[in-house]
């Protein structure tokens, strides 16, 4: 049995914590999760529900369809406006799609503030395991203006279109953002770093500059100037997850423990859940001091955001395992490693640890 009550209002809190307890009125109860809405549903005609659900409101008209599921009814929520600021729900691999981007030779990508790699000389970058959910591509040339577009639910192919910029502190930053990727020692990074800083000279208010900044600050070990570029950062950019994330890491690097871990969980925050690279940083602080149940979480938290684009995490996944004497589970990270970069710079000390694993384990089934 079907049942389609409007909805009127809504209250929302869009905090990224997977489960809170909410009431509606007319006496509709349950619990919202990112991935599905299950209600309890007392007797009566179809009313108007009106939602409460945290502090900050968002109307949001539409049609909820309760389907009769023994024991229980499970209601999918058909919005006919999105909030933009909610990450999409987790998909399994089965469900992904490859999507085809197009830009300028040799720009950089983004999808959901996720580096996914880099276009050809002709300009096209093929991108595995994307979620059919609605997604946001960041596109970034050296010598053109920053684009971000959409990426709709259904689509296996996008353009995006750069136009050339003359602005001088976007032209900085750019230089700022490749010397400091090519940096091999530190005569490198300190020239990555003065280009930051034309750029923060030209634009003073350019968060992103000092973000940059503080990443390759905190390379040079200078924690505390690393420190009061997130801050000039944040002044600007209150709510920054990627600041948060470099902030903890620059705390976990000057062995400030319990800040590092206040700054990775602030950035999670931020971020409504989806943020890897504090995930993994988390992970981190977390098996240094001994948590190694709660480490292997996080980093399997990253490793699901991430669709498998970063195989150095499955390394560090398997030294957690290893660590707690879980020598299977560590195998099965290690070779997954090797699954997707069989050519890394990790992958022949990898195979040595493998092969003394194999003759410790037992001939149980492994399953990555």
């Amino acid at each position: 049995m079907n049942r389609e009550p409007q909805i009127v209002m809504g209250e929302m809190e869009i905090t990224g914590v997977p489960s809170h307890r909410w009431e509606c009125l007319a006496g509709w109860e349950g619990w919202f999760t990112p991935a599905r809405l299950a209600m309890k549903v007392s007797g009566g005609k179809p009313p108007l529900l009106t939602c409460k659900y945290g502090p900050s409101r968002f109307g949001f008209p539409g049609v909820l369809v309760l389907i009769a599921v023994a024991p229980v009814l499970v209601a999918v929520l058909l919005f006919t406006n999105t909030v933009s600021a909610q990450r999409p729900a987790r998909t399994t691999k089965a469900s992904t799609r490859i999507i085809a981007i197009k830009a300028e030779p040799n720009s950089i990508v983004w999808i959901d503030e996720i580096r996914r790699g880099v276009t050809d000389a002709s300009g096209k970058l093929t991108v595995q395991n994307v979620s059919p959910a609605r997604h946001s591509l960041r596109v970034r040339a050296n010598g053109f203006k920053e684009s971000t577009v959409a990426i709709l639910p259904g689509k296996t192919s996008v353009t995006a279109k750069l136009v050339r910029t003359t602005d001088a502190a976007e032209l900085a930053f750019q230089e700022a953002e490749t010397a400091r990727e090519q940096a091999k020692d530190d005569e490198a990074r300190q020239r990555a770093a003065e280009a930051y800083r034309r750029a923060l000279k030209l634009r003073p208010s350019f968060p992103a500059a000092r973000v940059g900044l503080a990443r390759v600050l905190l390379e040079l070990n200078e924690y505390k100037e690393a420190l009061a570029e997130i801050e000039a950062a944040r002044r600007s950019r209150p709510i920054y997850p990627e600041a948060s994330a470099v902030e903890g890491r620059i705390n976990r690097e000057a062995a400030f423990e319990e800040e590092a871990i206040k700054s990775f969980r602030r950035s999670i925050r931020e971020a409504r859940g989806f943020q890897p690279e504090a995930h993994v940083g988390l992970a981190r602080v977390l098996e240094e001091k001994g948590q190694f149940n709660e480490a292997i979480a996080e980093y399997r938290k990253a490793l699901e955001q991430l669709m498998d684009s970063e195989p150095v995490i499955y390394q560090l996944l398997g030294a957690a395992y290893e660590r707690q004497q879980k020598y299977k589970e560590a195998l099965a990270a290690y070779e997954k490693y090797l699954t997707l970069a069989p050519n890394g710079s990790l992958a022949p000390a990898l195979r040595s640890i493998i092969d003394q694993l194999k003759r410790d384990a037992s001939g149980v089934e492994i399953i990555p």
